[in-house]
């Protein structure tokens, strides 16, 4: 795991993983609740094939919380940091809400994605396609440890709360989580829509990885995604949930590895 760094935007400070190593870049986007470092095993798999590169989106892991939480102000960000470090053109991965921001800053920055992977995000995040919106309202500001906090959230009816526990740090009053609570129902609300058009807009490579077992991504949405945007493979990962990258690691890194490999064969993409 490489030392956290940050960076100034729009008077804003991000906090980034830059992993290193040769290749293309690719910057990589966590969902709601999440932070740069659940991409490290990725990292790992990946190394010295391309050089990963994990952003703490605005409101999430160690970068500013508050401020303007809907999609439009995460793409301004994710495209001011490209270009602020000199990445671009770059493959961007993204999970659930970071697949989103994904494919918006390809159809609205096409000169920064040379290549897009959509880790399970829907462009119908409305019911009854999903339900876009878990209620935190109530969830515990700090808890006497981790375990603590783990037993809290779980106790808010979350089967397993090892993605929020990503985000737990120790502070002085004890552990709480990085993200602030009203920023992330703001966040969610914002997202909620149909962004079909916004998808099938932009014509960069694309894959799109969908577990077999998602309640984000129905088998009949991930369909028409994959044949309603040009240059976009579908990939169903079976026995998976939504959280497919920590469900199947080997095969997740082996996928995007795949796909890769087959964007640097190809002339004038990586």
């Amino acid at each position: 795991m490489p030392t956290e760094s940050f960076v100034q935007l729009h008077g804003r400070r991000f906090a980034y993983l830059d992993f290193g190593g040769p290749g293309p870049v690719l910057l990589a986007l966590h969902g709601h609740f999440g932070r740069g470092r659940i991409f490290a095993p990725l990292a790992s798999a990946l190394a010295g094939r391309c050089r990963v590169v994990a952003l703490d989106q605005r409101g999430h892991g160690l970068s500013d919380n508050g401020g303007d939480t809907t999609p439009d102000a995460y793409v301004a960000d994710a495209a001011a940091f490209l270009r602020a470090l000199d990445l671009a053109p770059a493959v961007v991965l993204g999970h659930s809400m970071g697949g989103a921001i994904a494919f918006l800053l390809a159809h609205r920055h096409p000169e920064l994605v040379s290549a897009l992977v959509i880790a399970d995000m829907t462009v119908l995040n409305q019911e009854p396609e999903t339900r876009p919106v878990l209620d935190v309202t109530g969830w515990p500001r700090r808890s006497s440890s981790r375990r603590a906090l783990k037993s809290a959230i779980e106790a808010q009816g979350i089967p397993d709360a090892s993605y929020f526990l990503d985000s737990a740090a120790r502070f002085d009053d004890g552990w709480g989580l990085l993200f602030d609570t009203d920023d992330m129902m703001a966040s969610q609300h914002a997202l909620t829509g149909d962004f079909s058009a916004q998808w099938a807009a932009s014509a960069q490579p694309a894959l799109l990885l969908r577990g077999g077992d998602s309640f984000i991504l129905s088998a009949a949405t991930a369909q028409r995604m994959a044949s309603e945007r040009p240059n976009t493979q579908l990939v169903e990962m079976p026995g998976c949930g939504h959280w497919l990258y920590a469900d199947a690691p080997d095969v997740f890194a082996a996928e995007v590895g795949s796909f890769l490999d087959r964007m640097r064969a190809a002339p004038d993409i990586l």
